[in-house]
């Protein structure tokens, strides 16, 4: 059976805000539909040790945000996280602690656990990006469909989501290459290596290394 399940996609980070919502559903996809009312009453309520840089959004501690970065809200941003200059975040967005979004990267209706890094060019929308995985240069997890239907998860099962926008889930460790484009509603299971250049869709396992939709091997040393 297609491991989608959060509990198999991602380990707890150690941080409450993110966990208390990536672990409140048992698929992920059902965690996006949760964002923005999750952030918003952790907004009303206020968070210890956090400060209000503007309306919506609220930052933690040792957060380093370049002058030309764009910080919509509602969004809460974690402890020693690092917003690079052009960085648009577009709202209803969660940075977990020692995240990194890069130079131009946009952000919308996603979760990046700890220590996730879109650095460069990064296209994240409707997303979750797991602990300590990464996005190589130009990578994007497109959200919709250009027929605009609802997104269904394809693998040994069909996993309708009921939802017209789903990026990518992408678990711990998972590492995409350069340019790759990953098409609405592709997860890729932890510690999972995808070359550069690549076009997917569907479901990927956790421990493989992707060199291209239909050509899939087995890490020798996990």
């Amino acid at each position: 059976m297609d491991k989608i399940k959060c509990i198999d996609l991602f380990e707890h980070s150690g941080n409450s805000i993110v966990d208390s919502l990536v672990f409140s559903k048992e698929s992920p996809w059902l965690v996006l539909k949760e964002i923005q009312s999750y952030i918003v009453s952790l907004i009303d309520k206020g968070i210890e040790g956090f400060t209000k840089l503007d309306e919506g959004v609220l930052v933690g501690k040792n957060v380093k945000i370049a002058k030309t970065a764009t910080i919509c809200g509602p969004t809460i941003i974690c402890d020693n996280v690092e917003i690079r200059p052009g960085a648009y975040i577009r709202g209803s967005v969660i940075v977990g602690p020692e995240c990194v979004v890069g130079n131009s990267s946009e952000l919308k209706n996603s979760v990046l656990m700890k220590h996730a890094q879109v650095p460069h060019y990064n296209y994240v929308g409707d997303s979750i990006v797991g602990n300590y995985a990464h996005m190589g240069a130009g990578s994007i997890l497109s959200n919709l469909k250009s027929d605009g239907k609802n997104i269904v998860l394809h693998g040994e099962e069909e996993h309708e989501t009921g939802l017209r926008k789903i990026g990518g889930f992408l678990g711990d460790h998972a590492d995409i290459g350069c340019g790759s484009v990953l098409n609405p509603g592709t997860v890729i299971g932890k510690n999972t290596q995808v070359y550069p250049l690549s076009m997917l869709r569907g479901i990927f396992k956790e421990n493989r290394i992707v060199k291209s939709q239909n050509n899939i091997v087995e890490k020798e040393n996990r």
